[in-house]
């Protein structure tokens, strides 16, 4: 055997792989330089192998930072709200943990309505055993219904390295923790196509007058400049929170949140008043406000970025990861396609984040490999996969930024860590389900009403405490 290899080596022809039969062999072929160590060449099969995203340089196996135990047998299923291209790169992710521990996983999509599929999953005895939450409400509101069950030991020692404090506790529930903060999002962006604004010649505007301001320039050089997803009521939760956190301030948005400031006050109804200068011009909106009302969230991006010169609309206010949807266009995000911060409307401009938390449910047949993926969701090497396919946002700290595929969302991450425990998570979110997250109900339906009508504030504002009233029990 060593003859023949020392042959085939010399002729420049080795072996892929060989099977020695005697010990001194492998000492023998180590000393002539002949071995590559093991996991070196490999691509690292389930428990100790990379794979975990390709660090700087391309082919370069990025260092695994966190050991999972082997599942072999396990299989574990998982739901969320995503579809599309998010949910393609997420099942990156998942394809990771069962390359690691051998556990297949199986992704069942939630729609919009958590609460409501969570509720009739475990009503019929067969809930999944992780869900990615939206709201941090439902995820309250699963806890208190005793539904989840909490980190162990491993999830939460990666929290405690990774993670501030502030996301930490967005994910406990009366000082128990239950939830890993995965995925989170940069809300108060506004991203925009380059060429129309270099055609109408405005730059990116850094107050809400000069937003107002560019949108009737960009309107008179023929093209719609607001694009609004308003089919999609989310939207127009975070359009709202964007104004009012900056015009009310931070200690008022905290009060609304909670509901110790009823939807009546005079600071909701500057904030609708305001919203509604741009809500109530319809040569503003792509599609005025009736086609802004049939317009999804995903239309409402990649209208933005398609058509080559005469696109649908030039700008569209989304989170970060919108990048995903930019993405199934022909634009290139930071050249076709740039991004500012939502503009000041009072003396700072707002900070609003958002976020998908991972919990286990308690009822959930497979807690082992629950567990399991919380860990891997709170490494390192679950953000780093997704953060090289684009349209992702980190709260893990300890993430590289060298890991994000773009300067454009590497510059947004930097930003969302480096604000620590001062970021404001999104308002709606944070209240129970029935107000700020269900579909077609609460506060999605009657921003959904004011965008078709901007004129009504004040009824709009008597809908809004109604309906949070009754979600929140007052």
């Amino acid at each position: 055997m060593a003859g023949f290899i020392g042959w085939k080596i010399a002729g420049g022809g080795p072996m892929v792989g060989v099977l020695l039969q005697q010990v001194g062999g492998v000492e023998e072929f180590v000393e002539e330089g002949w071995l590559a160590p093991v996991g070196v060449t490999g691509c690292g099969g389930g428990g100790g192998g990379g794979g975990a995203g390709e660090g700087k340089e391309k082919g370069k196996q990025a260092p695994v930072t966190v050991s999972l135990p082997k599942l072999a047998g396990e299989r574990v299923q998982v739901t969320a709200v995503w579809t599309g291209a998010e949910r393609e790169n997420f099942g990156k992710v998942l394809g990771e943990f069962e390359k690691r521990t051998g556990a297949k996983v199986d992704f069942v999509p939630s729609g919009d309505d958590m609460a409501g599929f969570i509720g009739s999953k475990i009503a019929g005895g067969g809930p999944p055993d992780v869900a990615l939450l939206q709201q941090v409400g439902v995820l309250n509101e699963f806890a208190e219904k005793g539904w989840l069950a909490p980190l162990g030991a491993d999830a939460k020692g990666q929290l405690e390295k990774n993670y501030s404090k502030g996301w930490r506790e967005l994910g406990a529930h009366g000082g128990t923790g239950y939830g890993v903060y995965f995925k989170a999002s940069n809300k108060s962006l506004v991203w925009y196509n380059t060429k129309v604004f270099e055609n109408a010649g405005v730059s990116e505007p850094k107050t809400w007058p000069e937003f107002l301001k560019a949108a009737r320039t960009v309107s008179e050089s023929g093209v719609e400049p607001v694009s609004v997803g308003g089919a999609d009521g989310w939207t127009l939760t975070d359009w709202f929170e964007n104004v009012y956190l900056s015009q009310a301030g931070p200690e008022k948005y905290d009060r609304l949140a909670k509901h110790e400031l009823t939807w009546t006050d005079p600071s909701v109804k500057q904030a609708l008043t305001t919203l509604g200068e741009l809500f109530g011009h319809k040569e503003l909106l792509a599609g005025g406000n009736a086609g802004a009302l049939q317009t999804d969230f995903p239309t409402s991006v990649t209208q933005t970025f398609s058509g080559g010169d005469a696109p649908k609309a030039a700008m569209v206010s989304s989170a970060d990861f919108a990048a995903a949807n930019i993405a199934q266009t022909k634009a290139k995000v930071g050249a076709d396609a740039k991004v500012f911060p939502f503009p000041a409307v009072g003396a700072k401009p707002p900070v609003v984040t958002g976020g998908d938390v991972a919990v286990a449910l308690k009822d959930g047949k497979h807690q082992k490999a629950a567990q399991a993926l919380l860990t891997f969701l709170a490494s390192t090497d679950a953000a780093r996969i997704w953060a090289g396919a684009g349209g992702f946002l980190s709260p893990n700290k300890a993430l590289d930024p060298a890991a994000y595929a773009d300067d454009v969302t590497r510059k947004i991450a930097k930003a969302l860590i480096a604000a620590g425990d001062g970021f404001r998570f999104d308002m709606s979110d944070q209240a129970p389900a029935s107000f700020g997250g269900k579909p077609g109900q609460g506060e999605w339906k009657d921003l959904q009403d004011f965008l078709k009508d901007p004129r009504d504030v004040a009824g709009t504002q008597e809908r809004l405490e109604r309906d949070a009233a009754k979600a929140f029990g007052h």
